[in-house]
């Protein structure tokens, strides 16, 4: 009996070891047309083995490699990685149909309530839930309304840094623009400040973490990484916070009873409630639609705004006169030269759109699927960056010994993995006022 056992085991052992073998070659036909792929081709993780922890970083050195377009094989999922204008265009506009569906790991699925905006499938509810967005709170009169709360939040930083010129104390710069950020997302949201920042920190974290269960259809089952754990922390730490939030509005709502103060600005979530009990919308919004877009406002509108205005800061307190771009000559005229003239009117860049129809700079995507938020990132970082650099100075500490850099080249530009290509230790600084410029 032992023995048909063990022999049984072994056959279907060898069986599976041969077919992960032969694999490649039974796929092969499928692959002809496809893009030339780096060697070493392992089985079970095909090319993994050539990814770092930085992703961008690491295609980047492959696309130096290999080329513009290339294929790799993430474990069981293939791969058509894109790195030049000329091919994101095949991808993003001239054959954007083929490519619009978003790929959705298990940390997506689970902390976006299997309905995000950003990740749910091309079709009816993806293009009712962005008509929707645009028109209530990211259009041209969405963002207007809600200008004040931008200036009063920018205010408050200002005032803040301004308070710590004056003791000489220290001001942990990712944290408080973090607090901005969200702030003003919580007030466009919610109507009030919520404080999600850790929340929403842990989100965009661990969607850009790579986890094995998702590329190895092996593994599919086995969380080796402890995604399941942080998944399920996380998940409960927004949903406990979302749903105290919705209670508490839906009972403000019942005492209005249908009425509306004079000359009120409603947030998005009383919008997305008066959806919730039309019965007669072109699409039934429920409960869980509300906490998927509401998480992705929240992770969309709080790290990107706070982490972009901190890496412009590091790189302007690191290289004040001369900032090398490291640009590709091919699509820039001498782009190791700072030039900043080239963005603006008549200059050499006046005709690159950040809005998605020029391949050369792609901040926010293009096509159907680029970022819904590129009109409010507009008016919000350069106004916020603007404000920063014209009333202050900064004296940057080291995060290890606390003492101030003698040297601004030392600052570390150091990344961590993320969605959002964070930086791997906070800014800590301490402020140094200008001029009055209204920020006491």
């Amino acid at each position: 009996m032992e023995f048909q056992v063990l022999l049984a085991f072994s056959f279907l052992l060898s069986v599976f070891v041969c077919y992960l073998l032969l694999r490649p070659h039974l796929n092969r036909r499928n692959h002809k047309y496809l893009p030339p792929s780096p060697p070493l081709k392992l089985p079970i993780i095909g090319h993994m083995h050539l990814l770092g922890p930085l992703l961008h970083q690491s295609l980047h050195n492959l696309s130096t490699k290999y080329g513009p377009l290339f294929t790799l094989n993430m474990g069981s999922v293939l791969c058509v990685i894109a790195s030049t204008p000329h091919s994101a265009k095949q991808f993003l506009q001239i054959n954007e149909l083929a490519f619009i569906r978003r790929i959705e790991t298990a940390a997506i699925k689970r902390l976006t309530y299997d309905s995000s905006l950003a990740f749910a499938p091309y079709g009816d509810y993806w293009r009712f839930i962005k008509k929707l967005s645009m028109n209530e709170l990211l259009g041209s009169r969405g963002i207007s309304n809600f200008q004040h709360l931008r200036s009063q939040e920018t205010q408050s930083f200002m005032k803040l840094l301004a308070k710590k010129a004056k003791t000489c104390e220290v001001v942990n710069v990712t944290e408080e623009l973090l607090k901005l950020t969200n702030n003003v997302i919580s007030k466009m949201m919610l109507g009030e400040a919520e404080e999600a920042r850790e929340v929403v920190r842990g989100v965009t974290e661990i969607f850009g973490e790579f986890n094995v269960s998702d590329f190895i259809w092996l593994f599919k089952k086995v969380d080796f990484q402890g995604f399941g754990k942080r998944i399920e922390d996380l998940f409960f730490k927004f949903d406990t916070l979302v749903e105290r939030i919705i209670c508490k509005r839906e009972e403000i709502r019942k005492k209005r009873n249908g009425e509306s103060r004079k000359g009120e600005i409603r947030d998005f979530l009383d919008i997305l409630l008066d959806y919730v009990e039309d019965e007669s919308s072109e699409m039934k919004i429920q409960r869980v639609h509300v906490k998927a877009l509401i998480m992705d406002f929240f992770t969309a509108g709080t790290d990107t705004t706070a982490i972009s205005t901190e890496w412009a800061l590091v790189e302007l307190i690191k290289k004040p006169i001369f900032t090398p771009k490291s640009s590709n000559p091919k699509l820039w005229k001498n782009p190791l030269e700072f030039r900043p003239e080239r963005f603006l009117k008549n200059g050499e860049g006046d005709s690159i759109d950040v809005r998605g129809q020029h391949f050369q700079l792609l901040p926010f995507g293009s096509g159907r699927r680029m970022c819904p938020g590129v009109s409010l990132a507009m008016q919000e970082v350069p106004a916020l960056l603007g404000a920063i650099i014209q009333c202050f100075d900064f004296k940057v500490v080291d995060h290890k010994t606390g003492m101030i850099l003698n040297d601004v080249g030392d600052i570390d530009v150091d990344e961590r993995p993320g969605l959002t290509a964070p930086r791997v230790n906070n800014l800590l600084c301490v402020p140094v006022e200008r001029t009055k410029c209204g920020a006491t």
